[in-house]
């Protein structure tokens, strides 16, 4: 059964740097794995600098979960454990071998494993931190169970890539993995795609509903999606994965290996030639981007998108769970009475400059940087966030009981269906300039030390 759900409100950031159809396959030799991928995690080493691992080494585990092992994702030595304030674990590199030796997990059918034996299997494998639950975007307890699962398949972010190119022919690993989670907790799956999708690679996926989204983004976000499909009261639980992560989960039962395999996006204006790249996990960008981009400007790199990814050093990695890698110019510069120009070619969603007046009926890409244009305001009402945030929730009194750390009137405001990618558009309009997804990953934070997840 499919059901189309069409999204009111929201707004679409059309960027020069789309990529294009080409895919392109590079080997880098640095890979990390970064413990800050994993929202409440504090690992626990499994290895030393010198040791050699395969794919699918256990690399640490949760102290919080110990169950719950992080692999490696690729066969070599671990040259560095890098460390932050209060020593606090940032990387762990690993240096390929360039052998791709994989630690031997066994191929199994699904059929003659048992829930509890699919589970374990997901556990030992390192494939379990691919699952990830609301609220609180952590990863889930091995012993809870959730109210319906929804698989991500597709992304409405700026320069988003093309999930009909990442799982090209993947379909039966795909099948393989909507089966296991399906009997391994027994509750609806949902895969949720919008009408750009057109492999029948994803839409011939049986075990699933099958929801088409229509709309501007952030209809991509879970959050949006579940409020549509089932919203999250107090109490209950949600998993969601993105579905080029079934795909690995498929590769476990098919192959019986840990499948550190993913296709990325290179995006962003600043790139000679945006296309796609066919990667391990935590591949280091360095010889992704040092040829490919314009060397002219100073440079941002971020792994994701330009409105919720991380920035990184050029000889940095890839996050975790990032399909997208986007490199703008950085906007380290004074502009000397910006407001007094026209701003023909700024970006304006409050009509300050004419391209406001038609910023919602034109898909004609524009320019962008990193630059803030101005210094940070008081927090002001403007009545903006709903336009583009399609919750029915007040963005705005959640925003402040997040900053007061009133937990029972984030409670009342709806802090549960709510994660910090769905206030990035009201973070980029907000003409106070407040770093508003810090703000609501706070106050998800304060719920959750408070609810003990």
């Amino acid at each position: 059964m499919s059901k189309a759900i069409k999204i009111h409100n929201g707004l679409d950031i059309h960027l020069y740097g789309q990529a294009k159809n080409d895919i392109k396959t590079i080997n880098e030799d640095s890979y990390a794995l970064k413990p800050l991928d994993y929202i409440g995690v504090t690992p626990k080493l499994l290895v030393d600098i010198g040791d050699k691992v395969k794919i699918g080494t256990p690399i640490f585990y949760a102290k919080e979960k110990p169950n719950i092992k992080f692999v490696s994702p690729i066969s070599g030595e671990v040259t560095e454990i890098k460390r932050g304030e209060k020593r606090i674990i940032q990387e762990i590199k690993i240096k390929s071998d360039k052998q791709d030796s994989y630690l031997d997990y066994k191929s199994e059918s699904i059929a003659t494993l048992s829930p509890e034996e699919i589970k374990n299997k997901m556990i030992d494998s390192g494939v379990w931190p691919l699952i990830r639950q609301r609220p609180y975007s952590v990863i889930p307890n091995t012993e809870s169970k959730p109210k319906y699962i929804i698989v991500s398949g597709f992304d409405s972010s700026p320069l988003a890539p093309d999930y009909n190119i990442l799982l090209q022919g993947e379909k039966a690993s795909l099948q393989v993995g909507i089966d296991a989670l399906k009997k391994m907790v027994d509750v609806p799956i949902y895969l949720n795609v919008n009408k750009e999708i057109t492999s029948q690679d994803i839409l011939s996926l049986n075990n699933v509903e099958i929801n088409t989204f229509y709309g501007k983004h952030p209809y991509g976000n879970v959050s949006i999606q579940a409020e549509k499909i089932s919203p999250i009261n107090k109490g209950e639980r949600i998993w969601y994965v993105n579905i080029q992560d079934v795909k690995t989960i498929g590769k476990l039962f098919l192959e019986g290996k840990y499948d550190a395999d993913k296709i990325i996006a290179l995006t962003g204006e600043q790139v000679l030639n945006p296309c796609y790249y066919r990667v391990k996990r935590g591949t280091s960008i360095d010889n992704i981007v040092k040829d490919n981009v314009n060397k002219e400007n100073h440079l941002r790199f971020i792994s994701g998108n330009v409105l919720t990814g991380t920035k990184i050093e050029q000889d940095g990695y890839l996050s975790f769970y990032d399909n997208q890698i986007t490199v703008i110019k950085e906007g380290d510069y004074y502009e000397g009475l910006g407001w007094l120009k026209l701003g023909l070619n700024k970006f304006s969603f409050s009509h300050t400059y004419p391209r406001g007046l038609f910023i919602n009926h034109c898909n004609k890409p524009f320019s962008i940087d990193s630059n803030i244009h101005g210094g940070k305001r008081a927090f002001v009402f403007t009545g903006e966030f709903e336009k583009v945030l399609p919750m029915d929730i007040y963005p705005l009194q959640l925003i402040k009981a997040c900053i007061v750390g009133d937990i029972d009137l984030m409670e009342n405001l709806g802090i549960y269906e709510v994660d910090s990618e769905d206030f990035a558009l009201c973070e980029v309009i907000d003409v106070s300039k407040t770093d508003i997804q810090e703000i609501i990953r706070n106050g998800l934070e304060l719920m959750r030390k408070e609810m003990g997840e």
